[in-house]
C-alpha cells in the first residue's frame, strides 16, 4: 500500500502557547522545532512510508520540512486545520496514494514501530485507523484507505466524531491503542510525564 503521510504544524514560535507559564517563547519555539524534526525523521527512515507533506502557514516550519526531504503545502487564508488537511489530501490523491496517515508533530514518543502498526492495521481497506489520546477525546493519529474516504474533523472531542464518520462510510473501523501515541505534548502535566520517560526527546 503506498502511504503518504501528513503532518500539520502550527506556527514555530506559537505552538504550545499552553505551556506559556511553564516554558518561554524561545523555549516553546524550540520545543516545536526539535518535535517537528523527531517526527520527520521516524517518517523519513520508513520505505512504508512513501512521502511526508508538511502543512503549515509558517514558512520557517516548511523550510524545516524540506531540509528532511518532505513535500510542503503553505497553508492560506485563515487558520483551520481540516481545511488544510483536505488541501493536503487533494495533493496526495494527484500522485494515486492508496492512503494517508495524518500525524501530528506534537507526539514526543513516537517511534518507527508505531507507524508500522498503524499501517499493519490498515490491510484490506476500505479501513479507517485512529489513535486516540490518552482520554479517549482527541485523534493523535489516523489512517485512512483511500485517501479521502472520509472527511476530518479534528478538534475537541474528535476521537468519537472520526469513529462515527467512519462507520457512516462503511469503512472497517480499527482503534490502535498505544501509550507512545497516546501521549500528546500540550499542557505542563503532559510535560511532566513526558519529562519522566527514558524516551524524551525534548
Amino acid at each position: 500500500m503506498t502511504i503518504w503521510a501528513i503532518v500539520p504544524v502550527k506556527p514555530l514560535r506559537r505552538g504550545k502557547s499552553r505551556l506559556a507559564g511553564t516554558l518561554s517563547e524561545d523555549e516553546r519555539t524550540q520545543l516545536n522545532r526539535r518535535l517537528l524534526e523527531h517526527t520527520l525523521t521516524t517518517l523519513s527512515d520508513l520505505p512504508e512510508i512513501e512521502h511526508t507533506l508538511v502543512v503549515s502557514r509558517d514558512p520557517a516550519a516548511l523550510s524545516l520540512a524540506r531540509d528532511f526531504g518532505a513535500r510542503t503545502v503553505l497553508e492560506d487564508g485563515a487558520p483551520h486545520l481540516n481545511t488544510a488537511l483536505e488541501r493536503a489530501t487533494v495533493v496526495a490523491k494527484v500522485h494515486a496514494t492508496r492512503g494517508v496517515l495524518v500525524l501530528p508533530a506534537d507526539l514526543p514518543l513516537i517511534a518507527h514501530q508505531d507507524i508500522l502498526t498503524l499501517i499493519e492495521h490498515a490491510g484490506d481497506p476500505p479501513v479507517v485507523v485512529i489513535a486516540p489520546d490518552r482520554h479517549k477525546e482527541g485523534t493523535n493519529a489516523l489512517l485512512i484507505s483511500p485517501a479521502g474516504l472520509i472527511d476530518y474533523d479534528f478538534g475537541p472531542n474528535s476521537f468519537e466524531r472520526h469513529c462515527q464518520r467512519a462507520r457512516e462510510a462503511g469503512a472497517r473501523l480499527e482503534i490502535c491503542t498505544l501509550p507512545s501515541l497516546a501521549l500528546d505534548l500540550d499542557l505542563p502535566e503532559d510535560l511532566e510525564i513526558i519529562r519522566q520517560s527514558e524516551n524524551f526527546i525534548v
